[in-house]
């Protein structure tokens, strides 16, 4: 079967005896590490106790076919559940495990990972295909996921952040969970004795490491920071995006704001107007996004989408470099929001 994090998570909180093997794979080589660990402790807090925790790797296991079946049928000398790790695993291991789980009567837990292994494998199939197993998926960490990781690791550790500090943290912090995972700690470990993370501390410790996306493209072009939306577009173009991809990214940021005037129009303050949204505005953009309501009269935002309609239909039907269509069409909305900025 298939386990998402609310899933994994009450699981955590009280084990499915039902469930016999997980299979943790996916890029997010932080995320696949965090699951496996709380998932040995949750049958022995001491993840090295050589009783409880058999650690194997794919070439093993492949390489003796008895190895496994061995170690799943034995029990511990000192009592109590077993967890075998399997790490590296590849899709040799399919046979085994299936084999291994049709005529399941031990009470061992198979954690089973991999951050090569995708959706295709033929052992993810057979985790997210069977009764008795689970499949949970690693990917890049959301915006959400970002918060919510480094909210817990501060409340783990008796700290406490501001919401600013913590904005922009969670601005800098990248993708990835290991590396999100070590730059928190390193924060914690600078405050010495302090209990308290400020947005000084965060400038001091932590540098950018968020990769380009086209939120940053949206924000600085509709916000009329011209400046910084050609050089965060730039990045964007070198790490290959298309430009059709950025203009569509644009165009779905200006169709929220005209979304947000029509409830507004309507009655609604800007913050019911934009709690309406779906997907919800992450909370470190929401003072962005009010402002840019604040600056767009409904009628311009229209303007900016016949606009963006025609980059669109240039790009893709004229001769000229999509690229450097793309950059003038930014320079002309960056150009207008601020000139609404200095009328405002």
């Amino acid at each position: 079967m298939i386990y998402k994090q609310a899933q994994i998570d009450k699981y955590l909180k009280k084990a499915d005896s039902s469930i016999g093997a997980f299979l943790i794979y996916g890029s997010n080589e932080g995320l696949v590490a965090e699951y496996v660990r709380r998932l040995v402790q949750s049958v022995s807090p001491d993840v090295y106790d050589p009783f409880h925790v058999v650690y194997l790797n794919g070439a093993e296991v492949n390489g003796d076919p008895g190895l496994l079946s061995s170690e799943y049928n034995s029990q511990s000398l000192m009592g109590g559940r077993r967890v075998i790790v399997i790490r590296d695993a590849d899709n040799n291991l399919t046979k085994q495990l299936k084999l291994l789980f049709e005529n399941s009567v031990a009470d061992t837990l198979v954690v089973v990972y991999s951050v090569s292994l995708n959706k295709k494998s033929s052992l993810v199939a057979w985790a997210e295909g069977a009764d008795n197993a689970a499949a949970v998926a690693c990917y890049e960490d959301r915006d959400e996921d970002i918060f919510s990781t480094a909210r817990a690791m501060f409340i783990d550790n008796a700290v406490t952040i501001g919401n600013e500090a913590l904005q922009l943290l969670c601005a800098r912090l990248s993708n990835d969970r290991k590396s999100n995972v070590g730059e928190i700690e390193k924060l914690i470990t600078y405050l010495g004795d302090r209990r308290n993370v400020t947005i000084d501390d965060v400038k001091a410790v932590i540098s950018d490491q968020s990769v380009s996306n086209t939120d940053d493209v949206c924000y600085y072009t509709a916000g009329g920071n011209s400046e910084k939306s050609q050089k965060a577009l730039q990045r964007l173009l070198n790490e290959g995006e298309e430009p059709v991809t950025i203009v569509r990214a644009l165009g779905s940021h200006f169709s929220r704001l005209i979304v947000c005037r029509g409830y507004m129009e309507k009655g609604e303050t800007p913050e019911k107007a934009m709690d309406k949204l779906v997907p919800r505005i992450m909370f470190y953009r929401v003072s962005s996004f009010k402002r840019q309501l604040a600056l767009w009269p409904k009628e311009r935002l229209f303007s900016v989408m016949e606009l963006l309609y025609k980059c669109e239909r240039d790009c893709k039907t004229t001769n000229y470099p999509a690229t450097e269509i793309l950059s003038y069409c930014l320079m002309q909305i960056s150009s207008a929001a601020a000139k609404l900025a200095r009328a405002a």
